[in-house]
């Protein structure tokens, strides 16, 4: 087995020149994409430096009480990008988003760090927060398509909520379409992603751990345990936000609520 390759900062460097590239081609088709790309690339490199920089400290003192701040501080920015996606807003929004991201990202790793891998201690950072992670990058895009499918849902077809409502439909049952609707959008990538591992892409966490000098077929088990994880994270999270909306937007009273929705675009 070959041993890691460590990087320098003129890997790096020389890695950066990609980035040119493409914003040189964005220049020569008047794409107007380089300024952007531009502030894309200062900020990956300076977001994933602290990154690295604080898991670098987490995992040398390897606390329970610093790895439960990481993760915590991960779920408020899952949250926050979620919601930030969304075309239409209530006002508990964000808490909701929070508490979707939180128990699905906490359920799902839950199961995949102490019953599936056994990871012990608990919460050793090696295992537990780039897990974490995962889960919380994909059951971000899955809740946000789901979440904004959703609202987008009740307020184009309200008339259909509020008939069905009128003629004595129980909460659950007005919304049962508008949900599975919401919910099927929100799996739509990650059952794309899932169709074509393997084939078409090598994931990362397969491609890091073939690079780190794992053995391939121990890197396609993790990266099976993976793609399992992220499926039942993203559904998870997307009925869990899709569920809680629903019950802010429609009373216990069965009316629709939609004067608590406000369109970002006004704004």
């Amino acid at each position: 087995m070959s041993p890691l390759i460590f990087l320098t900062p003129w890997d790096l460097a020389i890695a950066a020149g990609l980035v040119v590239v493409a914003g040189l081609i964005s220049v020569a088709l008047r794409l107007g994409l380089e300024r952007r790309l531009a502030i894309s690339a200062v900020r990956t490199v300076v977001q994933l430096g602290l990154a690295g920089l604080i898991l670098e400290y987490v995992f040398e003192l390897e606390q329970p009480v610093l790895v439960g701040a990481a993760m915590l501080v991960m779920t408020l920015f899952a949250a926050r990008e979620t919601v930030r996606r969304a075309r239409r807003r209530y006002a508990r929004i964000h808490l909701d988003g929070w508490l979707a991201m939180a128990a699905s990202g906490l359920i799902v790793c839950g199961v995949v760090t102490q019953v599936v891998i056994g990871v012990a201690p608990w919460y050793s950072p090696q295992y537990v927060i780039p897990l974490f992670g995962m889960i919380l990058g994909n059951a971000m895009n899955g809740i946000a398509l789901c979440l904004d499918r959703f609202l987008e849902h009740l307020f184009t077809r309200r008339h259909e909520v509020e008939l069905q409502l009128a003629f004595g439909a129980t909460r659950g049952e007005a919304l049962r379409d508008p949900l599975r609707t919401a919910v099927r959008t929100g799996m739509i990538p990650i059952i794309n992603g899932m169709a074509a591992v393997g084939i078409v892409s090598l994931p990362g966490m397969m491609t890091g751990q073939i690079l780190g000098g794992s053995p391939p077929l121990q890197a396609v088990a993790y990266q099976i345990v993976v793609m399992f994880m992220l499926a039942a994270a993203v559904s998870v999270g997307a009925i869990l936000a899709a569920v809680v909306a629903g019950r802010r937007l429609v009373g216990p009273d069965g009316r629709l609520r939609l004067e608590r929705l406000h369109d970002t675009r006004e704004n």
